[in-house]
């Protein structure tokens, strides 16, 4: 090298050994960034730049290396790169060749997720005894989820197919971002304090790890352990989890298979009716035939005979099963009646009326805002007294 730089070059001698001395010395890099300007071609290459907050570097991932990451990049991923310097000597610019791509942080996002399954299984979180049993009936199912996603389309056109007679609530919540795992557990809550439903399906649709963070939140995964009411969790894709799905009662590998097993009984349902359907007919066939037989053995007297005393026997039968209905459906009416009056009782325990008609009363400012503590009460400041039957201005004196 000491020899060429001691003589004249020509413009292709110093690239070439610019390019020689770059790509033989820096080559096994490990490079985190953002990355910028992200342009796939046609041909299955990416080029995209790769930046921090003081510097930039051109990068590109030819098509035999990017169908092997998992995920697709965009504009301001903070992502790892492995690969070498690359120079292109037609415009004496050098860019970094990647082989591979990895979202940054995502080891440490495993890492906390580990850690956080290790100190719930300590605090019973994960317990088998906490487990319940899906009713194989239920009246209503309840579905925790974005009202927007996909994930509720596909919910409600597997039990539409399944079950179309089975009642669904869908309780709206965010499921992505800060606010998603207070959103969930609250619905949760929710659906048990007022009983709303017999079996619950939590769940969203595909995503990144850190889309599917929410559903591995403290809150969410105690509120699915102290739920009295069965819990079904159907969380992102079959290759995803969420801590959420250790504390459910049963774990589903989509929103759309979670739908499938609280439906389960009625498919069987129907398909023994179906069975018992075909097997009733090919038995009524065979009776048919056989006393169409025996008819033209049977003289006319005997035949009446047999038939009314066969009249008199279904008759005495269907009197009774008729009592026996009659009785059955008053108790299930009576069963109904009790349980309606309950809910309505647990309804206005709840009632935030109900409270202040025992002398409580709510304190707000004039736009309408709670004031819950005395530092927020300033002197001479106006404010409304809610009652049960109304409310009184008052002004703060000390």
């Amino acid at each position: 090298m000491s020899n060429l730089l001691n003589g004249e070059l020509s413009v292709s001698e110093l690239t070439s050994l610019i390019k020689r001395t770059l790509e033989e010395g820096f080559y096994g890099l490990q490079v985190t960034g953002e990355i910028s300007n992200f342009r796939p071609s046609s041909t299955g290459h990416w080029f995209f730049t790769l930046k921090d907050s003081n510097a930039s570097i051109g990068a590109v991932m030819f098509k035999g290396s990017a169908w092997r990451v998992d995920f697709t990049p965009k504009e301001g991923d903070r992502v790892v790169v492995s690969g070498s310097l690359d120079v292109y000597a037609a415009r004496g610019t050098y860019q970094l060749k990647c082989d591979s791509m990895r979202l940054a942080g995502f080891g440490e996002i495993l890492a906390e997720l580990e850690r956080r399954k290790r100190l719930f299984a300590e605090r019973g979180y994960f317990s088998a005894d906490r487990k319940r049993p899906l009713p194989p009936y239920p009246g209503r199912v309840g579905v925790v989820t974005s009202p927007s996603g996909a994930a509720l389309q596909d919910i409600l056109n597997v039990l539409e197919r399944r079950a179309p007679s089975l009642d669904v609530l869908v309780l709206p919540a965010v499921v992505q971002g800060d606010q998603a795992a207070q959103t969930i557990a609250m619905r949760i809550e929710q659906a048990n304090a007022l009983m709303l439903c017999d079996v619950l399906i939590v769940g969203r649709g595909g995503g990144s790890v850190e889309d599917l963070l929410p559903f591995s939140e403290e809150v969410v995964v105690k509120a699915i352990a102290e739920s009295t009411i069965p819990v079904v969790t159907g969380i992102g894709h079959e290759v995803d989890f969420a801590l959420a799905d250790f504390a459910a009662d049963l774990r589903a590998p989509t929103p759309s298979a979670a739908a499938e097993l609280v439906s389960t009984a009625f498919v069987q349902l129907s398909e023994s009716v179906r069975s018992l359907s075909a097997t009733l007919s090919a038995q009524m066939l065979g009776r048919l035939t056989l006393a169409q037989a025996q008819l033209q053995r049977t003289d006319q007297m005997m035949l009446a005979r047999h038939l009314t005393s066969l009249i008199d026997s279904k008759e005495f039968q269907l009197a009774n099963a008729s009592a026996s209905l009659t009785n059955a459906q008053r108790e299930l009416m009576s069963q109904t009646e009790g349980r309606l009056a309950l809910l309505k009782g647990q309804l206005q325990a709840l009632s935030p009326v109900a409270i202040l008609s025992r002398g409580y009363a709510v304190v707000q400012s004039i736009d309408g805002k709670i004031i819950a503590t005395k530092e927020d009460a300033k002197p001479d400041q106006v404010v409304d007294l809610r009652f049960a039957d109304g409310k009184r201005r008052a002004r703060i004196e000390e």
